[in-house]
């Protein structure tokens, strides 16, 4: 596709540094991730119409369903390796298939706790007491790294878990004068110990004094002109550098919704950009669902730290609102989850600070704030004035004042704040808006399902008002008895024929009438 305005703004301003890049559909879906030694050259080949004809048939199908991108810099290439291929197993994006197979990148793994510790090559990390060094994007590096460690400070390349003397006459290490060679007692455990803990600190990245010493010697032997040893010395600190240098962690991502790459940094834009005092730990969204008025339900969510936070979901059915009135139902969900939350409070246990321990200073200042765990430090209303004015009303009504309260208005993506006139624009490319729009979105998502399950629910049950003579009594019974239509089509007619109302033919009648019918229930 031809580069859009907002994607030629965002390509100008790429680093020419490494790292990784995300493809987007329309919807936000990421649909394909890459990695970069220059991002800027890399991603801009996608928009260069010059190299279409060069394109097969999967790369323009990518590139004409690109609706944006996003980026994250890294600090070398075998780190963007390393993510592209985290990001890939957690995003499954389709035009990607390198690393469906799963494939891990190798560790290295030495357990202190063995009678005498070895290190192995592994490909995946348990919870099984050793440590572990990895992942390393370039395997034969590690094993050339490996092996100049076992030389450096004399350490067993043997297999067996236990060796003993029958294995210590065969031994290459021990012949090579290689390894201290604990399994004969040539040297205590405990010393052989020490040998394994110091190359476990060399494989950390203390290793610069070996480092030194090669670079010593290379240069020695080029002075000499044996440029051969020079060159296999130059190829083991190559190596070394590799296997020892400091990569990055990176935290699981959420599948379903669109990249957070760094959540702390879009909170601290928030925070900045709504004025608030810090930034928003807990963030809890809100939004209404309804078809004409019918199956009025709403939902929320909770992110906590940027992330959604999927056990604090919640999801409500309409009580008092009849008819279609979203302000109405805004208001009735606010009310209900917070005079929920202040009465689960008002019951939680109590504590003086007086009887503080003088080092836990932060309870004491929550509990001068009066401020519970529970509450949220931002509300997102999805909508506009009204809604926010509803929202707000009723959490002044409940004494929460306080609590810092928008609206995003979705058509513009305007932001709506109490006492504020004129919305609050932020950039498209902005991680604040970015992260303002997952809470939404999620909240939209959570209340459409919700609102899809009842319509369906109500379509199976209606079902039943065709059976001949089946009255409101009988059809609660039935429905009571096995919660749903499509667990009572897999009854037997004994199970059937328990519930009041239904001996005799009724139940078998019955079941050859849902037997009839192929509606899903």
């Amino acid at each position: 596709m031809p580069a859009t305005e907002h994607i030629r703004k965002k390509l100008n301003d790429l680093p020419h540094k490494p790292g990784i890049y995300l493809m987007k559909d329309r919807f936000g879906t990421v649909i394909y991730v890459g990695k970069a030694g220059d991002l800027r050259k890399r991603v801009s080949q996608y928009f260069h119409p010059s190299r279409r004809l060069g394109w097969d048939l999967k790369f323009n199908a990518l590139v004409e369903a690109i609706h944006d991108f996003d980026v994250h810099v890294v600090r070398s290439e075998p780190e963007a390796l390393l993510l592209e291929s985290k990001l890939i197993k957690e995003f499954h994006p389709r035009y990607n298939i390198s690393f469906r197979d799963d494939k891990r990148f190798i560790l290295l793994k030495v357990n202190l706790k063995d009678p005498i510790p070895r290190f192995t090559f592994t490909r995946l990390k348990q919870e099984d007491g050793a440590r572990y060094f990895g992942p390393f994007t370039d395997s034969g590096a590690a094993r050339r790294t490996l092996a100049i460690a076992r030389r450096q400070f004399n350490l067993r390349g043997c297999r067996p878990l236990t060796p003993n003397q029958a294995d210590y006459k065969h031994c290459l290490y021990a012949n090579l004068k290689y390894c201290t060679a604990p399994c004969i007692g040539n040297v205590t455990r405990e010393q052989y110990l020490q040998q394994v803990v110091a190359a476990c600190d060399f494989l950390s990245g203390q290793c610069e004094e070996l480092k030194q010493q090669l670079e010593a010697e290379m240069k020695k032997a080029a002075g000499t002109q044996d440029y051969e040893k020079a060159a296999s010395i130059r190829d083991a600190l190559a190596d070394l550098r590799r296997t020892t240098q400091k990569t990055s962690k990176f935290e699981r991502l959420p599948y379903s919704l669109p990249l957070a790459i760094d959540p702390r940094k879009d909170l601290a834009e928030l925070a900045k950009a709504l004025g608030l005092p810090s930034p928003p730990q807990r963030i809890e969204g809100f939004d209404i669902s309804n078809i004409s008025g019918t199956f009025a339900v709403a939902s929320l969510v909770s992110f906590k730290n940027g992330r959604p936070d999927r056990a604090n979901y919640r999801r409500f059915k309409m009580k008092t609102v009849v008819g279609q009135d979203d302000f109405a139902c805004m208001a009735e969900t606010v009310r209900r989850r917070y005079t929920r939350l202040k009465r689960e409070a008002s019951h939680a246990p109590t504590f003086s600070p007086a009887h503080l321990p003088a080092d836990e200073s932060g309870k004491v200042e929550k509990w001068k704030s009066g401020k519970t765990a529970n509450m949220p430090d931002l509300i997102l209303i999805d909508g506009g004035k009204g809604q926010l004015s509803a929202a707000c009303a009723e959490l002044a009504e409940l004494g929460l004042a306080h609590i810092a309260v928008i609206g995003l208005a979705k058509e513009f993506e305007e932001i709506y704040r109490p006492g504020e006139k004129a919305p609050l624009r932020l950039s498209h490319d902005s991680g604040a808006l970015k992260l303002l729009q997952r809470v939404r979105d999620e909240s939209h998502r959570f209340a459409n399902t919700y609102n899809a399950q009842l319509r369906l629910k109500k379509i199976s049950e209606s079902l039943l008002d065709e059976f001949p003579g089946i009255g409101n009594q009988r059809k609660a019974a039935l429905l009571k008895k096995f919660g749903s239509v499509k667990r009572l089509r897999l009854a037997t007619v004994e199970k059937i024929a328990e519930v009041p109302g239904f001996g005799g033919n009724a139940a078998t009648e019955l079941k050859k009438f849902l037997e009839a019918r192929s509606i899903l229930a």
